[in-house]
């Protein structure tokens, strides 16, 4: 199960870092400046995107991730904990994009991996989702797609 595992994170990081390229050179950034993708701004373009879903593959994931979502690590008197941290959003597509940075957030900063998997099926699942849902952001913005395959 842990090269399964080892072979979700590093395509999820592969993934994700194709994409937040691709966010940024799509027009998806911050402005002048430092070169960081605007996660909200892609959000506000494909707010439809998780509303009614028809496809099985993408609204199992959608489901999963709102029902069963990721926790942030935080730091509680002194000692690293989880807190459960809704976001605070009043948009469902940013929402969701919230909670897919923060499986790779809890993967890159050492959160759920550190030489082991903690929580193995859990971490499988998030892994899976959330590359679901990044192709199909991908599939809901030409610009982004674009600049992701080239």
């Amino acid at each position: 199960m842990h090269a399964k595992l080892n072979e979700l994170a590093s395509e999820l990081f592969r993934t994700f870092a194709r994409f937040e390229y691709a966010l940024k050179a799509a027009g998806f950034h911050r402005g002048e400046g430092a070169a960081e993708p605007n996660w909200r701004s892609f959000a506000e373009s494909i707010p439809d995107l998780f509303d009614n879903i028809s496809e099985a593959t993408l609204n199992e994931a959608v489901s999963y991730i709102l029902q069963h979502p990721p926790k942030k690590q935080v730091i509680s008197g002194g000692v690293l904990d989880w807190a459960d941290g809704v976001p605070q959003t009043d948009l469902q597509s940013d929402r969701i994009l919230i909670y897919v940075r923060r499986v790779r957030n809890n993967l890159f900063h050492g959160g759920k991996f550190n030489g082991h998997w903690f929580a193995p099926e859990r971490s499988e699942a998030l892994l899976k989702h959330s590359l679901v849902i990044l192709r199909a952001c991908l599939g809901a913005s030409p610009d982004v797609r674009q600049a992701y395959d080239n």
